[in-house]
């Protein structure tokens, strides 16, 4: 799978997420950083990759319409969340693709569920 991790992801979720064989780019590495959300998800696009991220406001499917794009994950964490929460959410994501999609999909991960949100 080919990810882009937004630049509120740090290091460890691209370890995490390489380590599982998985191909890692990263906002931050593409000089992303402070880019709109738009031109996030249009690079995702252009690179045909599955954005993740902490941005909740990926989350609306009226403004990024998933069957657009090769994939939205958002992590959702509790308000007050821990290293440990949000590596468990990566790993959580990173099982999950193992066995099924998130082509034109969007993804809400939490730290042991997902919730699929499946475009008409």
């Amino acid at each position: 799978m080919r990810f882009k991790l937004d630049e509120n992801l740090g290091r460890r979720g691209t370890d995490l997420l390489t380590a599982a064989g998985h191909d890692v780019a990263t906002a931050l590495d593409q000089n992303l950083n402070q880019a709109p959300d738009v031109e996030i998800i249009e690079v995702c696009r252009q690179e045909n990759r599955c954005l993740v991220t902490l941005d909740l406001d990926f989350g609306n499917p009226l403004r990024f319409n998933p069957a657009d794009y090769c994939g939205i994950a958002v992590l959702r964490l509790p308000g007050k969340f821990s290293y440990e929460d949000l590596m468990i959410s990566i790993r959580t994501l990173a099982k999950a693709v193992e066995g099924d999609s998130i082509d034109k999909h969007l993804w809400i991960v939490e730290r042991w569920r997902i919730r699929i949100y499946r475009p008409e």
